[in-house]
């Protein structure tokens, strides 16, 4: 709305939710869900500002930082192996304690990709790692049964056991995915679904060009990749 009204107003963002903190309120890619798909209307519009108060989270219920909490390993996922063994090591008695720190890293990892590749082309494409299964997935279900966390948690780790089958990566990446979801309330598992409405979905994701997808594959923890890759037939 702010950037199509008058051709363009400021706005600021100030995000309450961890994965609004994390995520979603920095980086000005702005968009709307249709029944087609997800996020396919919108626009790349910055904020002018992004005010963040990490002790607003302290009011939200857990299903909320459970939400949060997979944006946040994707970011270690993609780009830092020792943010990845910290929140592995980290207690979960103690995470509150550690907002501050958690929010500033990822916003950090993600300015560097927002700033080397603001209109999504390239580099920054690897911010979507875990997002096509888990699109697809809020898509199948019509946006009511799973939050975004929650699916993207789900596509992280199928992504990864696929690639890992494939044998791009390192073997026994996927488990340490397992395992960091399990450890945060996240589930792993795809649910029960109509394998070919699914697949159909994938294939009309908005990051599909012709007959190809840029699928985010890791090649261990820590180190993410673009593959692209033949969809259609």
């Amino acid at each position: 709305a702010a950037s199509s009204y008058l051709r363009g107003v400021p706005y600021i963002q100030v995000p309450t939710s961890l994965l609004a903190q994390v995520d979603s309120s920095i980086g000005g890619k702005t968009a709307i869900n249709l029944s087609y798909g997800k996020n396919l209307v919108g626009c790349f519009y910055q904020p002018k500002l992004v005010l963040i108060d990490t002790n607003a989270l302290s009011t939200l219920e857990q299903d909320y930082i459970r939400d949060g909490m997979s944006e946040v390993i994707k970011y270690a996922c993609i780009d830092d192996k020792d943010f990845f063994e910290f929140l592995m090591n980290l207690k979960i008695s103690s995470l509150s304690s550690h907002y501050e720190d958690i929010v500033y890293k990822c916003c950090n990892i993600k300015k560097k990709y927002v700033e080397s590749d603001e209109r999504d082309t390239g580099i920054r494409m690897k911010l979507n790692f875990g997002h096509t299964i888990g699109h697809a997935i809020e898509k199948y279900f019509d946006y009511e049964y799973y939050s975004h966390g929650q699916a993207v948690a789900i596509g992280m780790y199928n992504i990864c056991l696929e690639s890992e089958e494939s044998g791009y990566t390192e073997y026994g990446t996927s488990d340490k995915i397992k395992e960091i979801l399990i450890k945060y309330g996240l589930n792993y598992n795809l649910p029960n679904m109509d394998m070919d409405k699914f697949e159909k979905i994938i294939k009309s994701d908005k990051k599909n060009m012709s007959d190809r997808l840029n699928l985010i594959y890791l090649k261990r923890i820590g180190e993410a990749n673009i593959v692209n890759k033949y969809i259609l037939e």
